[in-house]
C-alpha cells in the first residue's frame, strides 16, 4: 500500500460523502465548489499534516503526485479561509466515535478515565492579530479531553493562547469518566460542585492550599508503594474552605518530588489513585507527538478557519494513524510500539507482515461497514498492476 494516500483512502472508508453533506448542511456552509470540493480539502489537510508540507503554496505544488487534482495555491487558501472549521471539528468528532468502537482497552480502573489539559501553538503577533498571547507571539489554544484507554483525544475546545484553562475545563466534564487533571483545574469551589454531581476527580493541588483537620485513612504500609500519606480534610484557610472533606493522596513521583492529589475516590487505593493520576501524562506525550510528526507548529493560514481547520485535520491524521497502527497490531506477530510504526510507515520501510495486516485491517472494514473502495485506492492498483506488466 502506498503510504502517500493510505490516509486520504482510510478517510474516505471512513466517512461517506453523505456524511460529510450531513455535517456542512448542520454548520450552514454549501460546497458549490466543483474544481477544489470539501473533501479534497480535507484530503489536503490530512496530507499537509503526514508530509509536513510547508504551506499552502508547497501543497499546490506536490499535491497532484498524492492524487489530489491540480489547482492554484491560492484556491486551497481560499478554500481554507471560507470552510467553516466546526466542520472540521464534527468531521473530528465523528471519526473519533467510529474508532472508540474497535480502540479500547482497559487500564483497570474503577471507572475509564479522561484526561484534561491544554497545548498552545504560538507564531509571530503579526501573523494572528486575533489571537494575541504573550509578548511578540500571537496564539491559539486547543483544550483536550484525552482518554488513556484508547489512545485518543475525546474532545477538543479551541480558544486563543490568553484563554485560562479553568474555566474552559468546565466544558469538558463528564459524569461517566474520572476526571484527571493538574493544578491549573483546581479550584475549591469547583471541587464541592463536583462532589454534589457526583463527578468524580483526580486533581493535583496547588503547593499552598492548607489542609484542616487531617483524619488518616487504613491503609496496608509496602515499601515499594509510592504513598506518603492517605487521608480526609478540608481544603483552604477560615475565611474559603472546602464545605465537604475530601481524599487528600499524597505520593513520590519518579523525580522524588512530593505530589498532592485531592480526589472523591474512596474505593480505591491509594496507589490506584497515583496511578491514576500519573496518567495524565499521557495528553502530554499525545500533545508532543502530534505537533512534531503531524506539522502543527507550521500554520497555513492566518483567519480563524483556516487556522483550525488546520489543526482539526492534524488531529483527524493522529485518529487515523493511531486506528490503523491498533487494528494492524491485533493482526501481526511482530512488535513495533506506535512510534517505530510512524517512523517506517513514513519511510515506507514497515515489515512485509505489518503491510498485509494492514491490508487485511482495511479490507475487513470495508466489508463490515459496505464502503467503496477510494479512487486512491483503484489509482494504487492499477500503478501496481502497470509496474508489474513487462
Amino acid at each position: 500500500m502506498n503510504k502517500h494516500t493510505t490516509l486520504p483512502n482510510l478517510m474516505q472508508k471512513l466517512v461517506s460523502d453523505e456524511e460529510i453533506q450531513l455535517i456542512a448542511e448542520a454548520v450552514g456552509y454549501r460546497d458549490s465548489s466543483r474544481t477544489f470540493t470539501l473533501r479534497e480539502l480535507i484530503h489536503f489537510f490530512l496530507l499537509a499534516a503526514m508530509h509536513q508540507w510547508k504551506s499552502f503554496r508547497h501543497g499546490a505544488d506536490v499535491g497532484p503526485l498524492y492524487g489530489l487534482p491540480r489547482f492554484h495555491y491560492s484556491t486551497v487558501s481560499k478554500k481554507a479561509k471560507e470552510v467553516p472549521y466546526d466542520i472540521m471539528k464534527r468531521l473530528l468528532a465523528l471519526i473519533i466515535s467510529k474508532c472508540n468502537r474497535q480502540t479500547r482497552r482497559s487500564l483497570r480502573f474503577p471507572k475509564p478515565l479522561r484526561v484534561v489539559d491544554s497545548t498552545t501553538v504560538t507564531v509571530g503577533k503579526n501573523r494572528l492579530p486575533w489571537a494575541p498571547y504573550h509578548g511578540e507571539r500571537a496564539g491559539v489554544k486547543l483544550h483536550v479531553a484525552y482518554s488513556p484507554e484508547s489512545s485518543l483525544p475525546a474532545d477538543v475546545v479551541e480558544t486563543i493562547g490568553l484563554r485560562h484553562d479553568g474555566p474552559v475545563g468546565e466544558q469538558l466534564t463528564n459524569a461517566q469518566q474520572v476526571l484527571v487533571e493538574d493544578r491549573a483545574y483546581f479550584k475549591i469551589e469547583r471541587l464541592d460542585r463536583f462532589v454534589e454531581q457526583h463527578q468524580l476527580f483526580v486533581i493535583r493541588m496547588k503547593d499552598n492550599i492548607e489542609l484542616h483537620q487531617k483524619k488518616s485513612l487504613n491503609r496496608l504500609p509496602s515499601a515499594s508503594s509510592s504513598v506518603q500519606a492517605d487521608f480526609t480534610c478540608q481544603l483552604g484557610t477560615k475565611q474559603y474552605r472546602s464545605t465537604k472533606r475530601h481524599r487528600v493522596v499524597i505520593f513520590r513521583d519518579a523525580n522524588g518530588r512530593d505530589i498532592r492529589v485531592v480526589t472523591n475516590l474512596f474505593h480505591a487505593s491509594a496507589e490506584t489513585i497515583a496511578d491514576m493520576y500519573q496518567q495524565r501524562w499521557t495528553v502530554e506525550i499525545f500533545f508532543r507527538w502530534v505537533k512534531q510528526y503531524l506539522n502543527v507548529p507550521t500554520l497555513f493560514g492566518t483567519t480563524e478557519n483556516a487556522v483550525y481547520n488546520q489543526l482539526f485535520a492534524a488531529f483527524i491524521a493522529y485518529v487515523l494513524l493511531r486506528w490503523l497502527y491498533d487494528q494492524t497490531k491485533k493482526r501481526t506477530n511482530v512488535s513495533l510500539s506506535f512510534i517505530s510504526f510512524v517512523r517506517r510507515f513514513f519511510s515506507g520501510q514497515l515489515p512485509l507482515d505489518w503491510k498485509s495486516g494492514m491490508a487485511a485491517a482495511l479490507f475487513e472494514y470495508a466489508q463490515i461497514y459496505g464502503r467503496r473502495m477510494s479512487i486512491y485506492m483503484q489509482h494504487e492498483e492499477l500503478t501496481s498492476q502497470s509496474s508489474c506488466t513487462p
